[in-house]
């Protein structure tokens, strides 16, 4: 059932807006998980591998397109497939 040969590999960057260039379809087709410092981490809006770091919401504020004001985290990222 965790047949990850068919599953697309994850990005080194991935957003959950749609409208990102680094919004990717095909990878959402399955959950993926987002461990942050050896935590694992469910409001994550956009990450990097490379970088090593992770935007989530601030709050309830938002900016003037009604998106989530978006702030960043740095430390240890890992991303897999639920």
């Amino acid at each position: 059932m965790n047949d990850t040969a068919t599953l697309p590999p994850l990005p080194d960057r991935l957003s959950i807006d749609p409208s990102s260039p680094f919004h990717n379809r095909d990878v959402f087709q399955r959950e993926i998980g987002i461990r942050f410092n050896d935590k694992d981490r469910y409001d994550v809006e956009e990450y990097c591998l490379s970088e090593g770091w992770i935007k989530v919401a601030a709050g309830k504020t938002l900016d003037r397109r009604g998106k989530p004001m978006l702030i960043k985290l740095k430390g240890k990222v890992e991303a897999f497939y639920k």
